[in-house]
């Protein structure tokens, strides 16, 4: 629509007012010729120039009062057609003057209100976008929208750093993006259907990650668009996997010491019935049992202080008072400079993580010279972010099988082991939102490596 609309308008207005104006002055002009007496319809006759003038003069002066009369529609109705011009356009911001009689008046204030809700509405669904877009960027879950063509037309941050190091990927085809992907990556996102798959990634510190893969369709704008959701599942596992060991721990260890306690009081009570009879045989048959019972009370004590590990205390810890306190335990090599940033951790539940690594580091078959403690920045591009210690030593290291296990509650390969060390120390790193790591090093030796954040 054009301004063309309200001129044409506007002129059958004002042609409507001149041929009303018009026709009533024939009739009334006939009227009167025709009752006239015939003296009057004779000098109308001998003078008819007199009344075309009148005639163009009233007209005229039709024509001047329509114009007027019509010019208030007209800018109204000229500010109405911009006005929808611009909704046509998406701009809610113009608002149009409120003149002319009451019905102008009103049709100019109902379009200003409607222009301020339409105003407020894409205001909210522009908030509302931010915040999902926000929302959906934070998200640790890996998300991908591709179109028909399996092209990427959406991706969150997670996305960008799993299959292409944080860069850019909309516009890329899922060929394209799973180019130098781990094969196991690479299959589970080419198979049309839902699973479990596990891979292991290139990055330093890493073991192998279990991932679930999700898929959903929806039909948007006549084109079908393909949801693709990846949500790591290791440390979830993990955690349901340590719950399960806890609670096995504390039935056996409720149970055991329902046991423990009533032998240890019959046992003193046995000695304290037989005193008199100063029987060698009873003496060491009483040793016996009160040595065992002391040391499965021990053993369930062990157990049991896995199964109730405190929530972490978290305080900023010096790191060269922490290094001295370890020295004055088990003998190592401090490699590097310490971090000048602190960290907050709880410093005797990480001693306890540290000393026994340092336990097991002499425990291997290494020189105690070779023990070493590195304490530094695990990412240099990202400094303030997460803090890497790391324990190593040239002892014999551990076979495949026992690597897959030694995070693993009860597993030990010592004969006098419990298998909650290692364990333990995993449980504390995790309830510190770390994470713990093992591999054997390029000559001979382990690495037990820990990530801690900062914040």
């Amino acid at each position: 629509m054009s301004l063309k609309t309200t001129v044409s308008l506007r002129v059958k207005l004002i042609t409507g007012a001149v041929l009303a104006s018009a026709s009533g002055l024939l009739l009334a002009f006939s009227g009167l010729i025709w009752l006239s007496p015939l003296e009057v319809q004779q000098s109308i006759v001998q003078q008819p120039w007199l009344y075309v003038v009148i005639l163009s003069a009233s007209l005229l002066l039709a024509a001047s009062i329509s114009y007027l009369l019509t010019r208030g529609l007209a800018t109204s109705l000229m500010a109405l057609e911009v006005g929808l011009l611009n909704f046509k356009d998406n701009d809610f911001s113009v608002s149009i003057p409120v003149s002319g009689d009451n019905q102008l008046k009103a049709l100019a204030s109902l379009f200003n209100e409607s222009a301020q809700t339409l105003r407020k509405e894409r205001q909210y669904i522009y908030q509302r976008e931010l915040l999902l877009d926000k929302v959906i960027q934070s998200s640790p879950n890996v998300m991908l929208l591709l179109d028909d063509k399996q092209r990427v037309i959406y991706a969150n941050d997670a996305a960008r750093h799993l299959f292409h190091n944080g860069l850019r990927i909309e516009g890329m085809s899922l060929s394209e993006l799973l180019e130098g992907g781990s094969q196991e990556l690479v299959s589970a996102m080419e198979n049309p259907k839902d699973g479990l798959f596990s891979f292991s990634s290139n990055a330093e510190g890493h073991d192998a990650e279990t991932w679930h893969l999700s898929r959903g369709q929806f039909l948007l704008n006549g084109q079908f668009h393909h949801l693709v959701l990846l949500k790591q599942l290791t440390r979830e596992l993990n955690r349901q996997e340590v719950a399960v060991w806890k609670k096995v721990i504390r039935i056996i260890s409720h149970e055991l010491n329902n046991s423990v306690a009533p032998i240890a009081s019959m046992v003193n009570s046995g000695r304290m019935i037989t005193k008199d009879l100063n029987d060698p045989k009873l003496k060491l048959i009483f040793d016996t049992i009160e040595d065992r019972t002391s040391h499965l009370s021990q053993f369930i004590f062990n157990y049991a202080r896995f199964a109730k590990l405190p929530l972490p205390q978290k305080l900023p810890v010096d790191w060269q008072s922490l290094t001295q306190q370890l020295k004055q335990h088990y003998q190592f090599e401090l490699l590097g400079e310490l971090p000048k940033n602190q960290v907050s951790f709880d410093l005797i539940q990480m001693e306890q993580v540290l000393l026994n690594l340092l336990k097991n580091a002499h425990e291997s078959g290494s020189e105690p010279a070779k023990v070493s403690l590195e304490i530094k920045e695990a990412n240099q591009a990202y400094p303030n972010k997460e803090i890497c210690i790391e324990v190593k030593d040239e002892g014999l290291g551990m076979s495949a099988d026992v690597l897959q296990q030694a995070l693993l509650p009860f597993y030990s390969t010592k004969q006098s082991g419990t298998g909650l060390g290692l364990p333990l120390c995993r449980e504390i790193i995790e309830a510190h939102d770390g994470r713990i790591c093992l591999h054997n090093r390029d000559n001979k030796g382990l690495c037990v490596s820990l990530w801690l954040p900062y914040a």
